[in-house]
């Protein structure tokens, strides 16, 4: 089966939505999803958008707050350019119909929303739908785009590999470039091909390479491993953010109690019920993640106990209620009532900060070929993300990339022929234990040597476990029809080598990356930026 577009997108979230709504006036557009259209990260997401929308607010504030948490690797360039866009991208979700809250008389926020405060931030400048923002967001997305003519969705629709000029039938004149995408239909079996005179990667990080996650089961790092085969570098693979804050219960594994909770006066507290926040930071609650995730992992190793508690029963029930409603029915069915009761919570994997370099553009290394979202690397996170910029991020981004491939689409040929995807030599498994076993192995592995706290040793013993398994998925993806299930294990082993290997590079604890063999930070920051194929690559994305 072959199909046609403009453009196609991988990834149906805030990301890869908003691109396809300022696409499709001009453009057919293909938007492929792993699953049903809101399986992925954003709508999980429940603090909100940040944005400077308060009068004593500031571009400038944001934009030092956004540095300040990078730890001295971010781009400034690109922190502007995504803080100044902040309001335009919310007001443009106004205008969509996103129901943010309004603000009330016990707030003295400005624009008429309630704004919050996260962690990192010196002025309430979050945005929400009370804690759901993400669901708020992406459901109004997903209206808006099943009603436009010009985009097709597919869901149940799993991208296999970009398509670039080694796959077509006859070697075209011109550089390497992107023709779309290969993409496995769940539904048929089927590799398809989607051909396309621009591709967009938006498909999100890889919180999944780890054992314990916040995200959900299809964070397994597709966009960056398929840019990485398909020529392009990516950078600064090593800082992977924990959320200091996932609940701890043997019912859920993957819910997240929102940083706006500490926002709002929620305390971090030891099994003694005495808090210890203040003892790592005088900051307390409000430190960065990284800072806060370390010290929930110190106190836990210190005290030998399973988990530490989130506490905001102080507060006035119906404030609690009324802010983080999501969180108090979730938290009641499991028997916890957190207006009366302190939350168990530990740290989880959260969100990827490296990945594909891209420009201000979207643009990658290789041409026709875009990755906005968490799977890029634009420079604005650095070595640790800064809570509720990563939507804004998103939203950014995606309208910068749509706009310059409006801009460009007249003069991009239509993309090459490629070959047929070729099963006439593989055959069905009939050992797909193999593929659970090596899952399990990897993501147990990451979360012991490459968590939060790593040592040298601990990195040896993951990349010698990393090599061995590569060897072993591509001997059976080589010989095998396939799977969803076989495909993203392919793609989370392809990251956890980019993350070792990162990690590996970088002699200095720094944001996310801290190490024990080398605890203090270097004086000069600098990106850690692997080369695919060990060749020079397009010097268009610094």
């Amino acid at each position: 089966m072959r199909r046609t577009y403009d453009i196609v997108i991988a990834g149906s979230g805030a990301a890869g939505l908003t691109a396809a709504l300022k696409l499709a006036p001009h453009a057919r557009v293909a938007v492929l999803s792993k699953g049903p259209l809101s399986a992925g990260s954003t709508a999980w997401a429940q603090g909100g958008i940040a944005a400077v929308l308060e009068d004593g607010d500031s571009i400038q504030s944001h934009i030092d707050d956004t540095l300040v948490a990078g730890a001295g690797l971010c781009n400034e360039e690109t922190v502007r350019f995504v803080v100044e866009r902040g309001r335009r991208a919310v007001e443009d979700l106004i205008a969509l119909g996103v129901p943010f809250d309004k603000a009330d008389t016990r707030a003295e926020d400005g624009y008429g929303y309630h704004l919050t405060r996260e962690g990192g931030h010196s002025h309430r400048r979050i945005i929400h739908a009370a804690d759901a923002t993400g669901k708020a967001l992406q459901t109004t997305l997903n209206a808006r785009v099943m009603a436009e003519p010009n985009i097709d969705v597919f869901t149940d629709h799993v991208a296999v590999d970009v398509i670039t000029n080694r796959h077509l039938k006859s070697a075209p004149p011109y550089q390497d470039q992107a023709h779309g995408l290969y993409v496995l239909n769940l539904a048929k079996g089927q590799v398809e091909t989607f051909s396309a005179r621009a591709t967009v990667l938006a498909a999100g990080g890889a919180g999944r390479v780890y054992l314990y996650a916040s995200n959900p089961d299809g964070s397994t790092g597709d966009g960056i491993a398929m840019a990485w085969r398909a020529g392009c570098r990516v950078t600064n693979m090593e800082f992977n953010q924990f959320h200091p804050t996932c609940l701890y219960h043997p019912k859920t594994k993957t819910f997240l109690i929102t940083e706006a909770m500490r926002g709002e006066g929620a305390v971090l507290k030891g099994g003694d019920g005495k808090p210890f926040m203040p003892r790592y930071d005088e900051r307390g609650e409000l430190a960065p993640r990284d800072i806060v995730a370390r010290a929930i992992d110190s106190e836990m190793k210190r005290t030998g106990s399973p988990c530490v508690w989130l506490d905001i029963s102080h507060k006035d029930a119906d404030f609690i209620i009324s802010h983080f409603p999501t969180i108090y029915r979730r938290c009641l069915k499991l028997g916890i009532d957190i207006t009366r009761e302190a939350v168990p919570v530990v740290p989880a994997a959260h969100y990827t900060c490296g990945g594909v370099q891209a420009d201000l553009d979207g643009r990658t290394d290789l041409d026709r070929l875009y990755a906005i979202g968490e799977c890029a690397h634009t420079g604005l996170h650095g070595a640790n993300r800064m809570a509720s910029n990563s939507l804004l991020e998103c939203l950014v981004f995606a309208q910068a990339a749509a706009a310059d491939i409006l801009n460009r689409l007249d003069d991009m040929p239509r993309a090459g022929m490629a070959r047929d995807w070729d099963e006439s030599q593989v055959t069905d498994s009939d050992e797909e234990v193999v593929v659970t076993h090596n899952w399990q192995e990897l993501r147990r592995f990451m979360w012991d040597y490459v968590g939060i706290v790593r040592t040298d040793k601990r990195l040896e013993r993951a990349k010698r476990r990393v090599d061995l398994l590569m060897g072993e998925i591509l001997e059976y993806y080589g010989n095998f029809r396939v799977t969803a299930d076989l495909l993203e294990l392919r793609n989370l082993a392809t990251v956890a080598d980019l993350i070792v290997r990162s990690a590996q590079m970088r002699k200095e604890s720094r944001g996310l990356h801290y190490t024990a063999d080398y605890p203090d930070t270097a004086a000069e920051a600098r990106d850690t930026v692997l080369i695919p194929f060990g060749r020079a690559v397009s010097d268009r994305v610094a």
